[in-house]
């Protein structure tokens, strides 16, 4: 028997067949668009979500039909924070509002102020980028839309629901909602109460390695599979990659370098630490949570920068890395979509800097590669603040494809960066050994094996001290300019901010 992952990416969705050896037999990824109504907005169409899915399974059947028709359980994951209201057809009411939207600032301050200790229920201050502040937003900015919701549901919940009709949702999903009681690992009342949302709109809560439900008879006699298959609850994508590279016992750690890029570690109790903008978080299996540094800002940098100069991304950084000699003399500051730890800024911006008429491309490309390690270095002081640290760390994602990126990366952290095998197959990975879990029962130390380390990239001394340099600079340009804006908007009328 085979298992199937499918992960609702923000750029991507992405499917992988596995095999019971946990061999990769056949992967697929079909992409979807991303749309900006507004400056800081960010929506998707979750219609694009299921079309994207129908597309992937189209390709993963045509390159192994064989194997494909025996599949025998499916795993989801997806992009967190979304938020997508149905009606009472389960139709979506509106575009989905994803995980880098910042327009849902002044929601946060109302949601703190009415649930006191809302940041240790819910394992992190309110963020825009959350769903509960989104959906406070939409009652307030668009009550006819709100007035006809009947549910709330996420990314990868509303494949879920197309594939199996179960409402249901992880609790690892379910964290990043800012909804849910990390601790208790259930739905939080008051929060949903000041969020505007009755109990009955939000899913049914599962464990990431429980059965939701089984594909419908229907799509199963589609896709060519002529048994029941079951789908289990899945995981978020920060959970679901962690899962895929066996991250699940405590002080278990990786860097994620995807659309976004986290700095996560496993932990088996639940120890909130808001002040340091670390989110406390339950991870996809049982007893176990997580703490993760998320950096709104990771490889989609680089496809921005790949679009902006007009080449390929693997042409651009093979001409980088032989010009290399040292840190770039031009500095970027990454945060194309705002930036949350340590910040919580949505309103950030990226921009290069020292600039002259010597500067090549190869420069700019290099110090979006240097931009992205610096905020990891802010990350990983965010965990030590939270008491998190580590002496090796794993990289997976697509950007740890680049033995150079994260030289630069081990070289600005000060850490040895481990790559491992499959490492770039991601979430996808990762929920199709939660569907192996949910059919079989087996214990997940059994399935959630560390895959091997492939190479052991070490930091580079001289670099290292180099990089501490320009770390500073980093981020006394990122307060200058945060700084700046401050005074211009108390400049502005009010009418105007």
């Amino acid at each position: 028997m085979n298992f199937l992952g499918i992960d609702i990416g923000t750029s991507a969705v992405k499917a992988v067949l596995v095999d019971e050896r946990q061999a990769i037999l056949a992967e697929a990824s079909v992409p979807v668009a991303t749309r900006q109504p507004r400056p800081g907005w960010s929506e998707q169409d979750p219609g694009e979500w299921w079309q994207a899915t129908e597309s992937t399974i189209a390709a993963l059947r045509a390159a192994a039909p064989t194997e494909f028709g025996a599949i025998a359980a499916l795993g989801l994951s997806g992009q967190m924070h979304a938020a997508l209201l149905l009606d009472d057809a389960d139709a979506p009411i509106r575009p989905a509002i994803i995980w880098n939207d910042g327009r849902a600032v002044g929601e946060c301050l109302e949601l703190e102020a009415s649930v006191p200790g809302l940041p240790d229920i819910a394992g992190i201050i309110a963020m825009p980028g959350f769903t509960a502040p989104k959906l406070l937003w939409l009652k307030k900015n668009e009550p006819a839309s709100f007035a006809r919701a009947r549910r709330v549901i996420l990314a990868k919940d509303y494949v879920r629901l197309k594939l199996t009709g179960e409402f249901a949702t992880d609790m690892a999903d379910a964290a990043g909602t800012l909804c849910l009681d990390e601790a208790a690992r259930s739905w939080s009342a008051p929060i949903l109460a000041a969020s505007g949302i009755a109990p009955a709109m939000m899913p049914r809560l599962m464990e990431g390695s429980a059965a939701s439900g089984k594909l419908h008879a229907r799509i199963c006699a589609d896709w060519g599979i002529g048994r029941e298959v079951v789908v289990a609850a899945g995981a978020g994508d920060a959970a679901a990659g962690a899962i895929g590279i066996g991250a699940i016992g405590e002080g278990d750690g990786f860097i994620s370098l995807g659309t976004s890029s986290q700095y996560f570690v496993t932990r088996e109790r639940y120890e909130p630490k808001p002040e340091t903008l670390i989110h406390a978080f339950a991870h996809a299996l049982p007893g176990r949570w997580f703490e993760m540094a998320a950096m709104l800002n990771g490889a989609s940098v680089l496809d921005w920068t790949a679009r902006f100069l007009g080449g390929d991304i693997a042409g651009l950084l093979a001409r980088t890395e032989e010009r290399f000699a040292g840190p770039s003399p031009v500095i970027f500051l990454p945060y194309l979509a705002g930036e949350r730890t340590p910040h919580n800024d949505p309103e950030a911006r990226a921009g290069f800097f020292g600039l002259d008429n010597a500067s090549v491309a190869e420069d700019l490309v290099q110090a979006v590669l240097e931009g992205v390690a610096f905020s990891l270095c802010d990350a990983q002081i965010a965990l030590k603040a939270a008491g998190q640290s580590s002496s090796a760390v794993a990289a997976i994602g697509g950007g740890a494809r680049s033995a150079f990126w994260l030289k630069l990366i081990a070289s600005a952290i000060g850490l040895p960066v481990l790559r491992l095998a499959g490492s770039d197959k991601g979430p996808a990975f990762g929920a199709a050994r939660l569907a192996r879990l949910a059919l079989t029962g087996e214990a997940p130390e059994a399935v959630c094996v560390k895959p091997k380390v492939i190479e052991t990239i070490e930091p580079d001394p001289g670099l290292h001290a180099a990089y501490g340099e320009r770390f500073r600079t980093y981020q006394a340009l990122y307060r200058a300019l945060r700084q700046a804006r401050a005074a211009r908007a108390d400049r502005l009328p009010a009418a105007s901010r």
